[in-house]
């Protein structure tokens, strides 16, 4: 008996302390196919917002769900281990949230991350902000909007301040003139600190001012922009001066960048958009790029309508009517991994792309046909678009200083809840 149970216990030791130790460094037996396999395994790293979230793990060829967690109450993050090398379907689902899925590999000695992801609410909360609204400017520093108001058939201007929740009377129309007076345009300036308007009182164009930093409000004369002889575009960035000449030459501060002149056309709209080291040229819708090194002025793509950079000034988005791209301004460390001077295919549609918007370096606020809509940059298994409001005709924006979308549809003018935390 004794020996009996010494033998036992000895082809224990044997078959357990190896199994352990094994284990201890990460391996785990898989049962597939009727058999085994001793696989290394890995881990899933996720971190959303709001915190708390149902997090859920998918063998994409069962329906049975192999984990179910939620993210902690402080950081909003879950690391789960022990995962065998495969992939997985993953969502991170919340009450009265729209859920995010995506298909992940979990490969071996590694941690997958999944740690920029926010949960938007599937209603937005949008409530009438303004009425008889026929169209709204959102300042360059995101804190004022300006409204243009319709009432008995005349239009006002008045301004609403987004940090004090305050809104204020700027000028009615017969301020510019008692028969009536068309407004042609509004501009804010860089500073945000004044806008500027061009009237049209019969046949005539009239120009003004207004001091937003005054109160009372004042209304300015002012005279009419002055037409360069000599220059195409300029824009002022950081207090560095860009100009186009009308040879066709880029100049920074009065030196001239490209080593062979650009072939300017008349009756053509030319702009200047400079983000960090990278000079852009659009001329109507053609994007062009200024190589650094060449000195020359190259075609950069075709057929562009918008151009924005995200907050951080990584990442610009550029969209045609029905394709919206992203090209990388510095090195990005998060998904999806990209270096400086690369750029990708975020998105093709059928419908066209009105405007978008930034909400941060991972999502984008976008209106194609009468419906908003979000999407991600994160690209892995695709990128993921979601339906966030429907509406007539919508214009929108969105501020990064209350982080809440305002929406156009119908002459009123709608506000959301704050889309980010």
């Amino acid at each position: 008996m004794k020996r009996i149970l010494f033998l036992v216990c000895l082809l224990l030791f044997i078959v357990v302390v190896p199994l352990a130790v094994v284990y201890s460094q990460g391996y785990k037996v898989d049962f597939v196919n009727g058999g085994f396999k001793i696989s290394k395994t890995g881990g899933l790293f996720i971190k959303a917002s709001p915190k708390q979230a149902d997090v859920y793990l998918n063998n994409p060829n069962s329906a049975h769900k192999i984990e179910s967690k939620k993210t902690d109450f402080f950081f909003g993050s879950l690391l789960i281990e022990n995962l065998f090398p495969k992939t997985y379907k993953i969502e991170v689902a919340k009450e009265g949230y729209i859920s995010w899925q995506k298909n992940l590999e979990i490969k071996e000695k590694e941690v997958t991350e999944a740690k920029n992801i926010i949960l938007f609410p599937k209603d937005p909360g949008l409530t009438v902000f303004s009425r008889e609204l026929e169209n709204f400017w959102l300042s360059p520093d995101q804190k004022k909007i300006i409204l243009r108001e319709k009432n008995n058939n005349k239009w006002s201007l008045n301004l609403y301040e987004i940090d004090k929740e305050v809104k204020s009377h700027l000028i009615d129309e017969d301020d510019i003139s008692i028969k009536g007076a068309e407004l042609l345009s509004l501009e804010f300036s860089q500073d945000s600190k004044t806008i500027s308007l061009e009237t049209g009182l019969e046949e005539n164009i009239k120009y003004f001012t207004i001091n937003l930093e005054k109160s009372p409000v004042a209304l300015i004369k002012a005279k009419a922009p002055i037409t360069s002889t000599t220059t195409l575009a300029s824009i002022k960035i950081n207090g560095d001066s860009y100009y186009l000449d009308r040879n066709g030459n880029i100049f920074k501060n009065m030196t001239k960048l490209n080593s062979s002149r650009f072939p300017v056309q008349q009756e053509t709209d030319y702009s200047l958009e400079i983000f960090g080291d990278y000079i852009f040229l659009k001329e109507n819708q053609n994007l062009y790029l200024f190589n650094q090194e060449s000195k020359k002025i190259e075609l950069f793509s075709q057929n562009i309508n918008i151009i924005k950079a995200s907050p951080s000034q990584k990442v610009l988005a550029l969209s045609s009517d029905n394709e919206m791209q992203l090209f990388f301004l510095k090195d990005n460390e998060t998904f999806p991994k990209k270096k400086a001077g690369e750029r990708m295919t975020l998105i093709r549609l059928s419908e066209k792309i009105k405007d978008f918007f930034w909400l941060n370096d991972d999502y984008l606020l976008f209106n194609t046909g009468n419906e908003v809509k979000i999407i991600e940059t994160d690209d892995r298994d695709k990128a993921q678009v979601w339906n966030l409001a429907s509406s007539a005709d919508p214009v929108i924006s969105f501020s990064q200083q209350d982080k809440r979308l305002y929406l156009l549809s119908e002459n009123k003018l709608y506000r959301s809840d704050a889309l980010l935390p």
